[in-house]
């Protein structure tokens, strides 16, 4: 006797929607969405898509009718529950846009639960469209599996960021002159954390000077090479996740 299929199947396509979902629901999905859906996966009445709402989690709907427009579909199972995300937040000064969007892909994979962006003195890029940056950590998340969408604030000035800190977070921060240890800072200092990297040219003497009077920020380094901003966004928030965060679990 054959083995029953696995539903969804693993090919089922995945997507995010604004909509809440509930067993059972009705969910139209229109504009390139739904073009993705009926022309590239070519997803017909009766086929699998998985679909999360960053409310409820991860369900497997199924299609109701598809064609070039629309995809109606109605959800009948939860997969998963909406994701626990570790309380990290990584401040990353603006870069150019391609690798800016580098950091954002790379920070929903790595499981980032806000992602503040900020403006330097020595930073080439001063604007973030944040609709597009959205739709990069959208797919992120879609590719990468997450149940939950990375909140993404709109860029803030390095003192307007300072002034406003919470006394309960502790602030990381990656000085290229050097500091302590990241991975003995990160162990140390457990809770609420945020990572903040620097631009292009690094921070001035200045704006260090700033940083490091605040009483929650460590100055910490990532090694003994200078890293470029999306390489030290990355790597500090991957050790960060394998220390304290949800790859330590």
């Amino acid at each position: 006797m054959p083995a029953t299929p696995t539903w969804p199947p693993k090919s089922a396509p995945r997507l995010f929607v604004e909509q809440g979902l509930s067993l059972g629901a009705q969910i139209v999905i229109e504009g390139g969405q739904a073009h993705y859906l009926a022309r590239v996966m070519r997803v017909a009445a009766g086929d699998a898509v998985v679909l999360c709402d960053d409310q409820t989690g991860e369900w497997a709907a199924r299609v109701i009718s598809a064609d070039k427009r629309t995809v109606t579909l109605t959800p009948e199972t939860l997969l998963r529950p909406r994701e626990q995300v570790p309380d990290f937040m990584l401040c990353a000064a603006l870069l150019r846009k391609d690798r800016f969007d580098l950091v954002l892909e790379k920070a929903c994979e790595l499981g980032v639960r806000k992602i503040q962006p900020v403006l330097t003195r020595r930073c080439v890029a001063d604007k973030l469209n944040l609709e597009r940056a959205r739709a990069v950590l959208t797919e992120a998340a879609e590719q990468c599996a997450r149940t939950a969408l990375p909140e993404l604030a709109a860029p803030v000035k390095l003192d307007a960021l300072l002034n406003g800190w919470p006394a309960e977070r502790a602030l990381f921060f990656a000085d290229e002159n050097g500091g302590e240890i990241a991975a003995q800072q990160f162990s140390a200092n457990p809770g609420a954390a945020a990572l903040l990297t620097g631009p292009e040219g690094g921070f001035d003497l200045a704006e260090r000077t700033a940083i490091r009077a605040l009483p929650q920020a460590r100055a910490i380094t990532l090694g003994p090479r200078i890293l470029r901003g999306e390489t030290a966004a990355i790597a500090g928030t991957a050790l960060w996740m394998g220390i304290c965060g949800d790859w330590a679990r």
